[in-house]
């Protein structure tokens, strides 16, 4: 294991976590987990795609210092000597200057690749290599809730082993499509998040997902029957993806979600929450429920 110290002074402290592992600096007491949330969440998708480069160090960052979401989501993929990088496609082609599949390189390669900003971005945007998974739960574990999806299933133990290794099972969220992903997740004593589609949800029945499924992650486009059906499955955190207008994210508030995960956290979080006529016809449980989500919203900062 490798100590690192903070010198203060003539006095060398070495700061761990109680298990043992060296815990950041922030961390104080110890790191920030899922208890700590707030009733509704605002979560920055790939660090925030519409406002900074999507899945890199410095996006993430970024999405860290402004403040505007309190969970930070990246995606990961598994290189062939299993080290596992924060990319979300399965190809090099669309996000950074090389081509070919993620899969081919290992750790070696990867510190040649580059990530190319998008041209839409606005800022001044260099172009950076892509962060290893262990470097971003280094970075930003503890410090903040984070939610990665894990693009490949076989990464499912190493990345229990990474977490594990950090203290960190309930200060991150393992995404999948796949209920299986999400059973075996919770098998693994990680937070599981199980992601649907619009096309999913018109069969789902998520109320079976319950018993091991922490975020039930659905399709802000699914009809408002799914969203209301998602709502009272009994998952206790059911958060919409992916908003980038206040619009969108006023419909599934007043449908009772108590989150959003958003390519635009910066817009959304200086954008008041608006009733949503729509909604009116909602039976009267799912209004008095979606009232409460909206009012943790209206709260003052540091309320509830």
């Amino acid at each position: 294991m490798v100590i690192k110290t903070v010198l203060t002074g003539l006095t060398a402290l070495t700061l761990t976590a109680p298990n043992g592992f060296l815990a950041p600096i922030e961390w104080g007491g110890g790191p920030l987990t899922v208890e700590a949330l707030p009733r509704v969440v605002y979560t920055a998708h790939r660090g925030g795609a519409l406002e900074v480069p999507e899945n890199s160090m410095s996006g993430l960052l970024t999405a860290y210092r402004r403040g505007t979401a309190q969970v930070i989501d990246f995606d990961t993929r598994i290189l062939r000597d299993g080290t596992l990088v924060v990319m979300h496609d399965d190809t090099l082609d669309r996000t950074t200057f090389s081509t070919g599949p993620v899969r081919a390189l290992d750790r070696w390669d990867w510190l040649g690749v580059r990530l190319r900003p998008g041209v839409t971005l606005s800022g001044n945007w260099r172009p950076e290599r892509p962060p290893t998974v262990a470097e971003v739960l280094d970075r930003f574990g503890g410090r903040i809730m984070l939610m990665l999806e894990a693009k490949d299933p076989q990464s499912l133990k190493p990345l229990a082993r990474l977490l594990r290794a950090r203290g960190l099972t309930r200060s991150v969220f393992v995404n999948s499509n796949s209920p299986a992903v999400a059973l075996r997740a919770h098998e693994l004593g990680l937070l599981a998040q199980l992601w649907r589609s619009k096309k999913q949800m018109r069969t789902d029945r998520p109320e079976g997902w319950a018993p091991y499924v922490d975020v039930l992650d659905v399709d802000y486009k699914a009809r408002d029957s799914d969203l209301r059906r998602a709502v009272n499955s009994g998952i206790p955190r059911v958060w919409a993806h992916t908003v980038t207008s206040p619009g969108q994210r006023d419909r599934v508030l007043w449908l009772g979600c108590n989150g959003v995960i958003t390519d635009a956290p910066g817009l959304l979080s200086r954008t008041p929450v608006k009733k949503v006529k729509k909604v009116r016809k909602t039976r009267k449980a799912g209004v008095a429920g979606a009232a409460r989500t909206v009012r943790a919203l209206r709260r003052p900062s540091g309320a509830g």
